[in-house]
């Protein structure tokens, strides 16, 4: 099935209720809890271009994840669903994956970080560069954790002051990476070099011959 994998807008508001149904049947299905969000608050993200919308060539409610923002350090890709008919295609790695791209295009800076009780969706952060981390790492931004509230959990994260509850915290840290990559980019041109004046010598030695 082929699937169109967009950056919502104002045109898409006639999915918000389906998207914030779908959230909460998962949500109870899993015996977990996510934050509740309304329809109000997914055309909001719609209109501000930090939504990302699946849908199917006729049309249908594929898939839908969010953006979160606190400033410029903290950014969040939120509110992970697929419709139950469309899982198991691969389809929530492409829409996380646009998500995550369009985070780092809006907030090239920003930590991006996230909280779940999924191992799919930990699967998928872990492929797309993100680690676990506990949630002094996380933002201290009241209005984050406000939002979890709804959550049927949130009694266990009030009684730990926020150190500990069924979610699984991971972050992406982009500077993190950045010093990963020169890191492993110096160790590869130090073995090149090294690799290229031993050719040298040995072309040499021959040429002596």
């Amino acid at each position: 099935m082929e699937f169109q994998i967009l950056v919502a807008t104002s045109e898409h508001h006639t999915y918000a209720q389906e998207i914030c149904d779908l959230m909460e049947l998962s949500a109870k299905a899993r015996g977990t809890g996510i934050a509740k969000r309304s329809p109000e608050y997914v055309k909001m993200k719609m209109d501000e271009g930090k939504a990302i919308i699946a849908l199917t060539d006729k049309g249908a409610f594929a898939g839908f994840c969010y953006i979160e923002s606190w400033g410029e350090k903290f950014a969040a890709n939120s509110g992970l669903i697929i419709a139950e008919e469309f899982r198991k295609m691969g389809l929530a790695m492409r829409v996380k994956r646009k998500a995550f791209e369009l985070s780092r295009k809006k907030f090239p800076n920003a930590k991006l970080f996230g909280l779940t009780t999924s191992l799919a969706v930990m699967k998928i952060n872990s492929e797309l560069g993100y680690r676990p981390v506990t949630f002094s790492e996380l933002t201290d931004d009241e209005q984050f954790w406000k939002g979890c509230q709804s959550c049927v959990n949130y009694d266990i994260l009030n009684r730990t002051n926020r150190k500990h509850c069924l979610c699984t915290g991971m972050l992406y840290d982009p500077v993190e990476k950045y010093k990963h990559k020169r890191k492993t980019f110096k160790q590869y041109n130090g073995k090149y070099a090294k690799w290229l004046k031993a050719k040298a010598d040995f072309l040499l030695e021959k040429f002596k011959r």
